[in-house]
């Protein structure tokens, strides 16, 4: 990857992030006015402010100069507070839908995402990912080199590069990712042509195989993408891999959860071996996690770098991972704060604003440092 297009993949994964956790507060404000709650402020970025866009209905709208997000202040936001258009002096259930709204907010923009995608072309990534029956045609992409090619292999030495499309290998055409290690073993240690295609231009030229297959008779690692098309059935199949997609992140937090726990409780034992079963258990999780240096880092110049349908399904899936986080009884974030006025409302006792403020305080300082430790792993990575 060129420094441009990663500097560009950044620009844009930082635009991207802005609209997702922007539209998220918007579900809050939207739910807020509707409860006759004051919105005094609706930011998008972070502030030092820098420059104020307007006021809408009362509520002044600000663009701020941290680009990591947005905000929507409510008049005296804590549970306690009881003076009109205050977010305390509504009931549970106006709290609930304000609370919530962010994350309902974010699974309608996957929604649309995914509705989107299911008419032009929706990624298939697990089995059993749900598809219209009569309603959908399935379209394969070409066999494409998946992975950086090493300079000495023989696709390295013929100028062979991640991404490329590999049309034909010796004089059989590749319509499948299967087709390519046989007809690479049929012709080991010989010279053969091959054609592939960059950027619209096609290539023909020679390779010499590899005698022994210890790194690939090629030596690349090949690559094809499966899609789905739909047409009346689209915004079914938007909503359906919206659940299954948000569904699946649960599973996965669950597991580098559980991944997490045994890693740290097994790294104290005498056993060399459970030892060892731990720190595996401890490199799975910090594979599974990718925090903002890894997602701006890393997942969004790559997403930029294979097009707008993969740019925007990463868009979907980042946008259903904040509605499942703020689900989570996290003090702090909106389901933490929803579960909060859930203890309170049943042992009947009031919640204070310094006595809130402290609960979520601690569990923002534990988010932000699993933020930071995360971002350590993902620089590690890299590195």
């Amino acid at each position: 990857m060129e420094w441009y297009q990663l500097i560009i993949g950044i620009l844009v994964g930082l635009c991207l992030l802005v609209i997702i956790v922007t539209i998220h507060e918007l579900g809050h404000a939207i739910m807020a006015r509707r409860n006759k709650v004051i919105v005094e402020e609706f930011g998008v970025g972070f502030p030092p402010r820098a420059k104020i866009l307007g006021k809408y209905k009362g509520t002044l709208v600000t663009l701020n100069w941290l680009p990591i997000g947005g905000f929507c202040k409510m008049k005296d936001e804590f549970d306690s507070a009881k003076s009109k258009g205050s977010y305390g002096s509504v009931s549970f259930w106006p709290k609930t839908q304000i609370l919530l709204a962010g994350v309902a907010a974010n699974f309608l923009l996957a929604v649309v995402i995914f509705t989107t995608l299911a008419i032009f072309g929706m990624p298939k990534v697990f089995d059993g990912q749900w598809t219209m029956p009569n309603d959908t045609t399935t379209v394969t992409s070409p066999v494409k080199v998946a992975a950086p090619v090493a300079d000495d292999s023989p696709a390295g030495q013929i100028g062979l590069k991640q991404d490329d499309e590999i049309i034909s290998l010796a004089g059989q055409k590749l319509t499948d990712t299967t087709e390519l290690p046989k007809i690479t073993e049929q012709n080991r240690g010989q010279t053969v042509p091959i054609e592939y295609r960059r950027d619209g231009q096609t290539i023909q030229t020679e390779v010499a195989l590899r005698e022994k297959s210890d790194n690939g008779y090629l030596g690349v690692s090949a690559g094809q993408s499966e899609f789905y098309r739909s047409t009346w059935s689209a915004p079914i199949v938007g909503v359906v891999n919206a659940g299954q997609f948000a569904w699946w992140t649960l599973e996965g937090l669950g597991q580098i959860l559980a991944n997490l726990g045994s890693g740290i409780a097994g790294s104290f034992s005498a056993d060399s071996a459970t030892r060892e079963a731990a720190s595996a258990d401890l490199s799975k999780a910090g594979d599974g996690v990718s925090g903002p240096v890894g997602i701006l880092g890393v997942i969004f110049p790559n997403a930029v770098m294979a097009g707008a349908t993969q740019l925007l399904f990463i868009s979907g899936l980042i946008s259903l991972a904040l509605a499942v986080m703020n689900l989570l009884p996290i003090p702090g974030l909106d389901g933490g704060r929803w579960v909060l006025t859930i203890i309170f409302k049943l042992i009947k006792k009031p919640l204070t604003e310094d006595l809130e403020a402290k609960i979520n305080g601690v569990g923002m300082m534990i988010l932000f440092g699993l933020i930071i430790l995360i971002s350590v792993i993902d620089i590690m990575k890299i590195w």
